[in-house]
């Protein structure tokens, strides 16, 4: 209950600030468009290919039409134009101008305006939401990915007791290859689950991101925090379930990163940074050696073929022979690989599936924009690895006092960087959709805002948003 005293000279309570209408309709379609971009396979494998362009449209038309009125009245704060994220808008630059020499011109303007609806929805997200209220939207959007994972998966096991196929469609007879299921039904009988998003692979990756995103919640001691720590046990449970050696090492990964940046954190002798990342990187050396010495019992007990499921003869050796016709400047832009294109329908081929990426960022890159492409590629990972480490590490400062307070809010860049890159080793999804939506995300935020909650650049945007929800019409 609140308190406060009636003292004739102390000033009236004051209500707390309210959100206006608008800015939270604005939070609840950045969360609709997290969760269209995180579980675009799901639409597709509901609506169909017609549907799920259709969805794509209307989002970007909205992005549209929420961004250009704020841009044109420098709302809710101006634009950072000097703070783009010029490394990965170079590369979008890239993909554009590789349609003067692409192989697949077709495929080239169609995955290209789909890069660009991503990058102009990032860089909104960036502009418009405080930091707080990002990781905000991204719990809410994971919350309705796990949530309706679990509840699809009792669904098929429980009600259709079949396999479902996308659409809905009816199962044919005779066998049916498991990679064509949109949910196996195997979610009593111990085999992997796929969830909405239809490949375990990509829902241990989200359960991960998910897991992180409870966690910086209740470390930030915000509200619900039992309920979130019940959504971490949903998410680390379905996750197990995928069984993914993919999400295992990411999760190793970020494990060993987040250890780092805590003694980072907590060191105040000179010199003790330079220790901590000298015996550090001794110990992640010895272990990446172990695992190139000793790849193929380790990738057998993780029930993983030393090959990694045939990526390295079946998929690798073809893209790099491709990628040796045009090194410089690629074949052109396609992310993904458009199935319909004559250059990639039936050109790989994984139970009886056309492959639609490389499963390795890089030699994707390479392929579609040759060594430039990889170049300008790194630049913008790198970029923000370097940002989002110093983010995590360095106590929030903007005058002489050097004892404030770590946010647990600035660990999630870094942790999510990490994880884009681990995965890029054998996936290329952080160069297209939600993971290069989160590569433009966090590059732009991070340079526009790289203070949270206080400081200059973030507490100028909050006063004038408590001032514009304030004013009275």
């Amino acid at each position: 209950m609140a308190q406060y005293t009636k003292h004739p000279v102390a000033a009236p309570p004051t209500a707390p600030e309210r959100e206006s209408t608008g800015h939270l309709l604005l939070r609840g379609y950045t969360t609709l468009m997290l969760f269209v971009v995180f579980a675009h396979t799901a639409v597709y494998n509901l609506l169909g290919e017609v549907g799920a362009a259709v969805v794509l449209g209307l989002s970007v038309l909205g992005s549209c039409a929420i961004g250009i009125p704020m841009l044109a009245k420098n709302r809710p704060h101006p634009f950072a134009w000097r703070r783009l994220p010029w490394a990965a808008l170079g590369y979008v630059a890239l993909a554009l101008l590789s349609l003067a020499w692409s192989q697949w011109r077709a495929a080239t303007i169609v995955t290209w305006v789909l890069l660009a609806a991503v990058t102009v929805t990032a860089l909104l997200i960036a502009h418009v939401l405080t930091w707080h209220e990002i990781v905000q939207s991204l719990a809410s959007a994971f919350k309705w990915i796990v949530g309706l994972s679990l509840a699809l998966e009792l669904l098929v096991a429980v009600v259709l007791r079949h396999p479902l196929l996308p659409n809905f469609l009816t199962l044919p007879e005779g066998d049916v290859d498991a990679q064509w299921y949109w949910v196996r039904e195997n979610l009593f009988d111990g085999g992997r689950i796929q969830g909405i998003v239809g490949n375990a692979n990509v829902l241990a990756i989200l359960c991960l991101f998910a897991i992180i995103t409870f966690g910086v919640r209740i470390a930030q001691r915000a509200r619900w925090r039992v309920t979130h720590a019940l959504w971490i046990v949903v998410a680390a449970y379905l996750m197990l379930r995928a069984s993914s050696a993919t999400a295992y090492v990411c999760a190793a990964a970020v494990a060993v990163v987040l250890v780092v940046a805590i003694l980072i954190r907590r060191t105040h002798a000179p010199g003790a940074r330079a220790r901590i990342y000298a015996t550090c990187g001794t110990l992640v050396t010895i272990a990446v050696a172990a695992v190139v010495v000793f790849r193929e019992p380790l990738f057998t007990a993780l029930g993983r073929g030393a090959d990694l499921t045939g990526r390295t003869d079946l998929i690798w050796a073809k893209v790099v022979e491709r990628a040796g016709h045009h090194p410089i400047f690629g074949n052109g832009f396609s992310s993904p690989w458009v199935p319909t294109e004559p250059a990639f329908d039936r050109w790989i081929v994984d139970h009886g599936i056309t492959v639609f990426h490389a499963h390795n960022m890089w030699l994707d890159v390479l392929m579609q924009l040759g060594v430039v492409g990889v170049i300008l590629m790194a630049a913008a990972y790198l970029s923000l690895l370097w940002r989002a480490w110093f983010f995590a590490a360095d106590r929030p400062r903007w005058d002489l006092r050097a004892d404030r307070p770590f946010s647990p809010l600035t660990l999630l860049p870094i942790l999510f960087t990490v994880i884009l890159l681990v995965q890029g080793l054998v996936e290329s999804t952080p160069i297209m959709l939600w993971g290069w939506m989160l590569l433009v995300l966090f590059s732009f935020k991070i340079k526009a805002v790289p203070l949270i909650g206080v400081g200059l650049d973030e507490k100028s945007r909050v006063t004038e948003r408590g001032r514009e929800a304030r004013r009275i019409p």
